[in-house]
């Protein structure tokens, strides 16, 4: 009997050490199914097909539209300075800046025959100017023409097959309206940005001379200057042109150049080397209780003119220092950037109606508006 039970321990001591070792080392062989499975069981969506839009999705729009933006890279040559010879001066301060200068911005094909939509500050004294395309094509850029007073230049490039902007209807916009904003922001290739209107017919920020300004919260950065904005079917909206920032990134409030304004440029540019605009001959004021109060008049609204040009178009059609341009046609003036833009609308030659407000009561002057100087321009 004791020798049965020294057997029976020492087996069950034996069968324990076992398992001890087996659960240690091999525990998927005490599993039930003798192998652990390591399969992990998930649920995916089933694979679609490239022409299949998710909602909410920009993708047609930004192939639509994206093919046609282009970077712009610009040079300018070294200039010599008055020193550049004298060693003494190179001793003592170095080379001063003679090094080419280098920038970079963004366009828009807008014609089959390599018309190009740009920002005049992306091309502004350039020496040499070349455009990229998205298919990695590369051409030497003209400058057809530029207009500092809208911040708007046109350039053209000789290559065939090339992908085309259509132009969208930037008077329908609405604040809400979903855009998109494609460039080359910073160098690091194109980008498509979207966002919405957030406001139309910004002025008075002094950026341009002529200001009517769709404002998007759409990302633009440095080197966006010159993309577009498009609408969610790709048309083209805008010419992105600026942002409001105090970090020199994006903060949410950028600015375009409506499609409208682009067209009258392009299309001026592109016949008569110049953009035609109309021009009375005023010196036009913000009319303050002040300026009100000095000239006599009641006028809450409007324009004041502090100064009429001697026979100029406002003189003869009697026009006098101390009226109130309340409204041109049948649009409002409230301030001197709607004067300006309003009366830069009209053609030369043809007679407008001029809502007048003076210290005896409200008339209306017929005046010829003339064609508006050229702005003085940088020598390129």
């Amino acid at each position: 009997m004791k020798r049965f039970w020294l057997l029976f321990s020492q087996s069950v001591t034996v069968l324990l050490a076992a398992y001890f070792v087996v659960g240690t080392l091999k525990p998927a062989w005490l599993d039930g199914r003798g192998v652990r499975s390591t399969t992990v069981a998930l649920i995916e969506a089933p694979a679609s097909s490239s022409a299949t839009v998710p909602p909410g999705s920009f993708r047609l729009a930004a192939q639509k539209s994206s093919q046609a933006v282009v970077s712009i890279n610009t040079s300018k040559n070294a200039r010599s300075g008055p020193h550049d010879m004298d060693p003494w001066f190179k001793f003592f301060f170095g080379e001063q800046g003679n090094a080419p200068q280098v920038g970079l911005g963004s366009g828009v094909i807008v014609s089959a025959d390599g018309y190009i939509l740009t920002n005049n500050h992306v091309v502004e004294s350039a020496d040499e100017i070349e455009v990229i395309l998205n298919d990695s094509r590369r051409a030497p850029a003209k400058v057809i023409g530029t207009d500092p007073e809208s911040d708007l230049a046109v350039l053209k490039i000789a290559l065939d097959r090339l992908p085309v902007m259509v132009l969208g209807n930037s008077d329908s916009l609405q604040v809400g309206d979903q855009v998109l904003a494609i460039g080359n922001p910073f160098g690091v290739g194109q980008t498509v940005t979207s966002g919405i209107v957030s406001a139309l017919g910004r002025n008075q920020l002094g950026i341009n001379t002529f200001e009517n300004f769709i404002q998007t919260d759409a990302a633009i950065n440095p080197g966006n200057s010159g993309g577009a904005l498009v609408d969610i079917e790709g048309n083209l909206l805008g010419i992105n042109t600026a942002i409001y920032s105090r970090s020199g990134g994006s903060m949410g409030i950028g600015f375009a150049i409506p499609v409208s304004t682009a067209k009258m440029v392009l299309e001026g540019l592109v016949k008569d080397g110049q953009v035609t605009r109309g021009w009375i001959g005023v010196e036009p004021s913000e009319l303050t209780p002040e300026l009100a109060q000095t000239f006599g008049v009641s006028a809450r609204q409007g324009v004041i003119i502090t100064g009429v040009l001697q026979n100029g178009p406002a003189a003869l059609a009697g026009m006098k220092p101390g009226d109130v341009v309340t409204g041109i046609g049948d649009q409002e003036v409230r301030n001197v950037a709607e004067l300006l833009s309003q009366v830069a609308a009209l053609k030369p030659g043809a007679t407008a109606t001029f809502d007048v407000q003076r210290a005896d009561g409200k008339i209306a002057l017929q005046v010829t508006p003339g064609v508006r100087p050229n702005a003085r321009r940088q020598v390129r």
